[in-house]
This record gives C-alpha cells, sequence and structure tokens, in this order.
C-alpha cells in the first residue's frame, strides 16, 4: 500500500466519522430521559428481571453498540467530531462492572456537562440533572 492510498482512506473515515457524530451523538443525548444519570440504575435493575434470553440478547446489542461508539469517540480525539461525547455515550450504552463509578467521575466535569445540556437545548429538550 502507498501513503497517498493511506491517506486516502485516513480521509474518508474521517470524514464519516465526523458525519456520523454530527447524527448519531445528538440524536442518542436527547434520546436520553432528563433524569438518566439520577436515575438510570434503579430502572436497571427492574429491567434485568424480564426473560433471561431476552436480557442476554439485549445485553450483547447495546454492548457491540457501546463498543463502536467509544472505538468512534476514540477515533474523533484524533479525527474531526465529538470524541469525548461520544465516548461518554458509548460508555452509558454498554454493561461493565464499574460503569457507575466511571459515569459519575465523568459527569462531575463542568465541560461535559455543558456540552450535554448544550445538545439537549438545541433538540429543545430539559435539560440533564446530574445529582
Amino acid at each position: 500500500m502507498t501513503t497517498v492510498f493511506l491517506l486516502e482512506v485516513l480521509g474518508v473515515v474521517s470524514l464519516l466519522t465526523f458525519i456520523g457524530s454530527l447524527i448519531a451523538v445528538p440524536w442518542l443525548v436527547n434520546r436520553m430521559p432528563a433524569d438518566f444519570f439520577v436515575r438510570h440504575w434503579q430502572q436497571l435493575a427492574v429491567k434485568r428481571q424480564t426473560h433471561p434470553a431476552l436480557t442476554i440478547l439485549i445485553f450483547i446489542g447495546r454492548n457491540t453498540l457501546g463498543m463502536l461508539l467509544v472505538a468512534a469517540g476514540i477515533a474523533m480525539l484524533f479525527l474531526p467530531g465529538q470524541g469525548l461525547l461520544t465516548i461518554l455515550i458509548g460508555f452509558c450504552t454498554m454493561d461493565f462492572p464499574g460503569k457507575q463509578r466511571m459515569l459519575q467521575y465523568l459527569i462531575s466535569k463542568h465541560s461535559i456537562q455543558r456540552g450535554l445540556n448544550w445538545i439537549r437545548l438545541k433538540g429543545r429538550k430539559q435539560p440533564f440533572s446530574f445529582s
């Protein structure tokens, strides 16, 4: 492979992640309930009491989507796009040990709160409650 070809591929990937983040991140942030960061943990316990096969399918689907979003967010740290918010949304989507503690740390950052609520404001949604 030549250097020119690799640069062209990188340019196409960069453009696709940028456009994808402009569409996916606001859509996902605006679909989250305003009290997501306050009540999510109580609601999750109730949802896990459904049929075991359905629970496993949802677990696999959510974690696959979350990993894709985290990978895209990491790429967006170096390419155009909303990298930190995409990583945050990816982590919100996944289920893993320590998720609650990690999200609480990330959400405690004023810049993350401001960015999320700015997107909600543009989508005419109620701002997130963080406490």
